[in-house]
C-alpha cells in the first residue's frame, strides 16, 4: 500500500533529482564508442548515439563546443568524448553532454607521428641543405590532389586571379584512405617522368589526424625527398602539420597559400609593364628627335644632283686615262719579260743539253765495257789459281796415290780402331771406286803412357 506524504515525487521532481545526482556524481567523464544516429540540425548542435557492442548512450554537443572540433564526425567513426552525465528531463532520457571530441586512435597516431618524425629527422630528410630552391618565372605547375576537393578549386582560383598564364597539370589521387599514399607516390614519379612542370604542389584541405594520415607515410616522405622536381606541401589548415610538410622543399599553410607562393601578382607585372612602356615611348620619341636633327643636318649638306653628276663624270674620265696608261705600262713590262725569257730559253735549249749528255753517255759506256772485260779476266785468273790449290789438297789426289778412306755403314769416317769390332762391315773408298769389307780381326795400338 502506498503511503501519503512528502516522500511522493512528481515525475518532474524525480527527473530533476536524478539529473542532479548524475551531474554531481559524473561531473567529467571520458567515453569511447562508435557514432550512430548522427544529427546536425541548422541550430549548429549535434545529437548522436555513442555505442559499443553491448550498450549505447545518447549524446548532445552544443554549438559553442562543436565549433572547436577539428574534424567533421560521421556515422561509424570511433571517437573519444569528454563531458558530464545528465538527464533530459522532458523525456527522462539519460544522456551525455559532450564538451570535447577527438578520434579514438588519435593518441596512437600522434605517437607514431612523433616516432617517424624523429627517425626521418635523424636521417637528415628535413635538413635545409637538401631542400631545393623554388624556381622563378614558373610556366607550369603539377598539382597532386583530389580532383573533386576544395583544394584544387582554391589553387585554380588563386592562379586565375594572380597569374592566369601559368598552366596546370592535375594528377588526380585519393587524399584520404589506405590507398592514398601509394597514389600520391605514383603521381610524384609520373610528374617527374613527364618533365613538363617546373614544380609540384601536393596537398588537400584540413581534417582530422586520420584524414591527413596518408601524408605521414614514410615511403611518401622518401619519395618527396628524392623528387627531382621541387615540391611544395600544402596539407590542411595553418595549424595542421604532417611529415610531408617537414620533408618538402617548401610548406604552405593552405593550398591557396601554395598557389600564391608560386605565382606572381599580375597587377605588379602590369605596373612594371606600364613603366617599361612609358620608358619605351620616351626612348622612341628621343630617338625620333635625334634622327630628325641628323636629317636636317644632312639636308643642309646635300648638293644638286647635276653638280654631283658632273663631279662623277670628271672623276670617271680621270680614272679612264689612268687605266689606259696603266695597261700600256703593263704591256711593255710583259714584252720585256717575254724577250728575256726567250733569250734564256735559247741558252738552255734541250738540244744542246741532249748532245752534251749523249757524249758523256758514250764515254761512260766504253769505260763500263772495258771495266767488265778487265774484271772478268782478273776473276778468271783467280779462279784457275784457286782450282790448282784446291786440287793439290783434295782428298781425291791422296786416294789416287794408293790411300783409302774407311767409313761405317752410316758414312762416319773411321779414325780409331776402337770404333769397330770383329764382324763389322766397313766401306773403303779408294782412288777409283769403293770396296765393301768385313772385319775379321782388330788390332789396337797401345797408347803411350805419359
Amino acid at each position: 500500500m502506498l503511503q501519503s506524504g512528502h516522500d511522493i515525487f512528481t515525475v518532474s521532481q524525480l527527473n530533476q533529482r536524478a539529473k542532479q545526482l548524475l551531474e554531481i556524481t559524473f561531473t567529467s567523464v571520458k567515453v569511447e564508442g562508435e557514432i550512430s544516429n548522427l544529427s546536425r540540425p541548422s541550430s549548429g548542435h549535434w545529437y548522436f548515439t555513442l555505442k559499443d557492442k553491448s550498450a549505447q548512450v545518447r549524446c548532445a554537443m552544443f554549438r559553442s563546443r562543436t565549433s572547436q572540433v577539428k574534424f567533421l564526425p560521421k556515422e561509424g567513426d570511433q571517437i573519444i568524448v569528454r563531458g558530464k552525465v545528465s538527464l533530459y528531463e522532458n523525456r527522462g532520457d539519460y544522456q551525455l553532454i559532450v564538451d570535447a571530441m577527438k578520434p579514438a586512435g588519435e593518441g596512437a597516431l600522434q605517437q607514431a607521428f612523433i616516432q617517424l618524425k624523429q627517425k626521418l629527422g635523424a636521417e637528415g630528410l628535413f635538413a635545409t641543405e637538401y631542400k631545393q630552391a623554388l624556381p622563378s618565372n614558373i610556366q607550369r605547375i603539377a598539382v597532386i590532389t583530389s580532383p573533386t576537393g576544395a583544394a584544387i578549386h582554391d589553387i585554380l582560383t588563386v592562379l586565375k586571379r594572380r597569374f592566369p598564364a601559368i598552366e596546370v597539370d592535375i594528377y588526380p589521387v585519393q587524399v584520404q584512405g589506405t590507398e592514398a599514399a601509394q597514389q600520391i607516390i605514383w603521381a610524384i614519379h609520373q610528374a617527374n617522368a613527364d618533365a613538363r612542370a617546373e614544380v609540384i604542389i601536393a596537398g588537400r584541405g584540413g581534417g582530422s589526424i586520420e584524414d591527413l594520415w596518408c601524408f605521414n607515410d614514410e615511403n611518401l616522405a622518401r619519395t618527396i625527398f628524392h623528387s627531382r622536381l621541387p615540391i611544395v606541401s600544402a596539407v590542411g589548415h595553418e595549424v595542421d602539420f604532417t611529415i610531408a610538410d617537414f620533408v618538402a622543399d617548401a610548406r604552405a599553410a593552405t593550398p591557396s597559400a601554395a598557389a600564391e607562393m608560386l605565382s606572381p601578382d599580375q597587377q605588379q607585372y602590369q605596373i612594371k609593364l606600364n613603366q617599361v612602356e612609358l620608358r619605351f615611348k620616351k626612348a622612341i620619341q628621343q630617338l625620333l628627335q635625334n634622327k630628325h636633327w641628323q636629317l636636317s643636318s644632312v639636308q643642309k649638306g646635300l648638293q644638286h644632283p647635276g653638280d654631283k653628276l658632273r663631279q662623277y663624270a670628271q672623276t670617271l674620265d680621270m680614272l679612264e686615262l689612268r687605266m689606259q696608261q696603266s695597261q700600256k705600262n703593263y704591256c711593255n713590262q710583259l714584252q720585256k719579260r717575254l724577250t728575256s725569257s726567250q733569250q734564256k730559253l735559247q741558252h738552255y735549249s734541250p738540244s744542246n743539253t741532249l748532245q752534251k749528255y749523249e757524249t758523256q753517255l758514250n764515254y761512260l759506256q766504253q769505260r763500263l765495257v772495258n771495266g767488265i772485260k778487265q774484271s772478268l779476266t782478273s776473276q778468271k785468273d783467280r779462279l784457275q789459281h784457286s782450282a790448282l790449290l784446291l786440287n793439290a789438297v783434295s782428298p781425291l789426289q791422296t786416294l789416287g796415290r794408293g790411300y783409302a778412306i774407311l767409313q761405317t755403314e752410316s758414312d762416319t769416317v773411321i779414325r780409331d780402331s776402337h770404333d769397330i769390332k770383329k764382324g763389322d762391315t766397313v766401306f773403303a773408298r779408294i782412288g777409283r771406286g769403293q770396296l765393301e769389307l768385313t772385319v775379321d780381326k782388330v788390332k789396337h795400338e797401345r797408347k803411350n803412357r805419359q
